[in-house]
């Protein structure tokens, strides 16, 4: 169910059908998998539930104040809904959004698609990255630097020797390949690719020879088996040519070629042979055996692989990309853990994850047949002893996923087939690849790598990073702007003054700071030390590690100084709000330096977001010229609100004067300098900044 076949003939015979097939297995892997919420949601949904209680005890409280002061409460009422409507960010989810929108078209052009907008939050949430070796950490270019027959070892450096051994060895690796190579190019599996130029390089004309070698019967890879072997017909001889892992190949043979000659095998033979394929394996190659049989007529596949004489044994090496050492460094500094996952020799994972920086010592791989004999209890114990799993199966990879998930992980899984799914599907983060990768790869996954490459799943992890910070700056500003008009108008009314602002300014108010300014901040340059941060918990919410305190001081400042507007709008006209006779006039004046202060507030503070640490000025004002440009725009319509007549008396405000102005600008200022100062003494003192 579910294959292709590209080229060949053969007999199918059903053996099973619908979920008892191999992708019906995949499929039920898949099917059993219960999607978990991003952080993200988890934050938001909890950040809207809580905000609505606050909502429905502001409007009680705010309702039974009224009545015990003998408040108009028809005018209370509208007040306490228009309170409530203010505490609560209605833009933050269109904020969200935008910001997440943005992040996936920035990845876009990173070699990253992003096929589910909160994925990218996901990213910075990161810190366990499970990596397949072969095309992610290397380059996918198999090159044979290593020859072993019963002659010796031959490593090749520059030249290839000359030698009838090998080239008896090549021989037998190209007749038993389904790899096909015409002046310089193959197609192929890179491995059997690989073989090819061997063979060239060695002086065998590949072409004469498959043409020369018919293949009339084969026994297909099996992973199981870790073999292949193909029944030729050469001059009228019928031949078998077996490759695989040397471990398993040894195991099938008899007899060896030594010296041109065919000898019994020994135990000294075999300890020679599976001493090489250590080296090769402890040299970070991959080896490879092959075998032949003459035989005196067709025989069945099921009789192929047995009584062979082994040839000899390759390395062959997939070198490192470029740069991934490097990002696996800056991921460890960032407190995110790369594990290598793959099918290859425990020895060969082990020397790569070495050369990479990933294990320093052999104690720290396991394969697939240790995890097998663990308990899920003991497996789950040890599991971080590990930064290498060798030869695993895709029930080996769900199950490691699933354990480093149950410790409280964000865990990413790297693959390309079609068993790679459901690994990909159970991982908060799957990861696909986009060159290699398959179809049901690609639609597992969260997000695709168009170039393969492991350098790119970190760029988008601080990418990630990046992106929920900025929605924390837009969370931050909007709860802070939101408290500074609750604690304004509640103050007010505990004291016993009129309203400093009524329901329509709110509003106003609201729809200036809710907007532009909270997407601007979304919108802000990265910063270049995301990196050097440690992963945030999972359950960690937006006002962990200190934010929370920020919050309560920026809102009860905002508020104070917008009570201080109002009480001098009363005071410069001679009055004050304790006075119950107050001309309308004189009110609106001062309801209008209360609303002026308390936008100008607002806008202003939005600068004093950017950086928890840094000074506006070290960032550069201008670095964001959004932000810079939604402050302005703020600016101009509070101008237009109060300078437009129509408009002006609809929101029952009045110009104010030159003093007044100045004022305003001082009082407006405030929070963004006393701000500055904070920094300023948490830098002079060494003391972190809130996360």
């Amino acid at each position: 169910m579910s294959t292709i076949i590209t080229n060949g003939r053969g007999v199918g015979v059903v053996v099973g059908t619908g979920m008892n097939t191999e992708i019906g297995k995949i499929a039920s892997l898949m099917a059993t998998e219960v999607r978990t919420r991003t952080p993200l949601e988890i934050r938001l949904d909890k950040l809207g539930k809580n905000l609505g209680i606050i909502a429905i005890v502001i409007c009680v409280l705010i309702f039974i104040i009224a009545i015990f002061q003998d408040r108009d409460l028809s005018e209370m009422f509208l007040m306490s809904v228009s309170l409530a409507v203010a505490a609560i960010p209605e833009g933050l989810a269109a904020i969200v959004v935008v910001v997440l929108a943005i992040g996936v078209t920035s990845l876009s052009k990173k070699n990253t698609i992003v096929k589910k907008l909160s994925a990218v939050e996901t990213l910075g949430s990161l810190n366990i990255i499970c990596s397949d070796k072969t095309g992610t950490l290397t380059q996918n270019k198999m090159t044979v630097t290593s020859f072993f027959t019963l002659e010796g070892q031959v490593d090749t450096g520059i030249m290839y020797p000359t030698s009838e051994e090998l080239k008896f060895l090549a021989k037998a690796m190209i007749l038993c390949s389904d790899a096909s190579y015409d002046n310089g190019a193959g197609t192929g599996d890179p491995t059997e690719i690989a073989l090819f130029v061997m063979a060239e390089k060695l002086g065998v004309d590949t072409k004469a020879l498959q043409y020369s070698n018919k293949r009339i019967d084969e026994s297909a890879f099996d992973s199981d088996r870790k073999l292949m072997s193909t029944l030729v017909v050469e001059k009228g001889k019928f031949i078998v040519y077996t490759k695989g892992a040397i471990g398993n190949l040894i195991k099938i043979c008899t007899h060896v070629s030594e010296e041109g000659k065919t000898t019994p095998l020994t135990e000294a033979h075999k300890k020679r042979y599976l001493d090489a394929a250590v080296k090769m394996s402890d040299q970070a190659l991959r080896t490879l055996g092959a075998a032949y049989k003459p035989v005196k007529e067709k025989i069945e596949p099921s009789g192929m692989e047995k009584d062979l004489v082994l040839v000899g044994l390759v390395g062959m090496i997939d070198p490192p990309r470029a740069g991934v050492k490097d990002s696996i460094l800056k991921a460890k500094s960032a407190g995110v853990r790369t594990l290598m996952i793959t099918g290859d020799h425990k020895n060969t994972a082990f020397a790569i994850a070495s050369q990479l920086g990933i294990a320093e010592k052999m104690e720290q791989t396991i394969t697939g047949q240790e995890i097998d004999q663990l308990t899920d209890q003991e497996f789950a114990e040890k599991i971080n002893n590990y930064y290498v799993f060798a030869r695993v199966t895709p029930e080996h990879k769900v199950k490691i996923v699933r354990v480093l998930k149950s410790m409280g992980n964000i865990v990413s899984m790297t693959g390309d087939g079609v068993n790679d799914a459901p690994s990909l599907n159970t991982a908060d983060i799957g990861v696909a690849m986009g060159i290699s990768g398959t179809d049901v790869a690609k639609s597992a996954s969260d997000m695709i790598l168009t170039d393969d490459n492991f350098s790119t799943i970190v760029a988008a992890i601080e990418q990630g990073r990046n992106i929920y910070n900025n929605i924390k700056k837009s969370v931050i500003f909007l709860i802070t702007c939101n408290l500074g008009e609750v604690i304004t108008i509640f103050i007010a009314l505990i004291i016993g003054w009129k309203s400093p602002l009524i329901a329509t300014q709110l509003l106003w108010i609201n729809l200036i700071t809710d907007s532009l300014p909270a997407i601007a901040l979304g919108m802000d340059p990265g910063n270049p030390d995301v990196m050097k941060e440690k992963p945030r918990p999972a359950k960690e919410s937006f006002f962990a590690n200190g934010s929370g305190m920020h919050v309560l001081l920026g809102g009860f400042l905002i508020g104070a100084l917008t009570i201080a507007a109002y009480y001098f709008g009363y005071y410069e006209k001679g009055y004050t709000p304790f006075d119950k006779q107050v001309p309308q006039n004189i009110v609106e004046y001062a309801r209008t330096m209360a609303f002026m202060v308390l936008v100008v507030c607002q806008l202003v503070y939005s600068l004093a977001l950017r950086n928890e640490r840094k000074s506006i000025f070290t960032t550069g004002i201008f670095s964001n010229k959004i932000l810079m440009g939604a402050i302005l725009i703020g600016l101009a319509l509070q101008l237009v609100v109060v300078g437009i007549p129509a408009i002006k008396d609809a929101f029952h405000l009045q110009m104010p004067d030159i003093r007044a102005w100045g004022i305003i600008f001082v009082l407006g200022f405030t929070p963004l300098v006393l701000n500055e100062f904070i920094k300023l003494f948490i830098r002079a003192s060494g003391r972190p900044a809130p996360r």
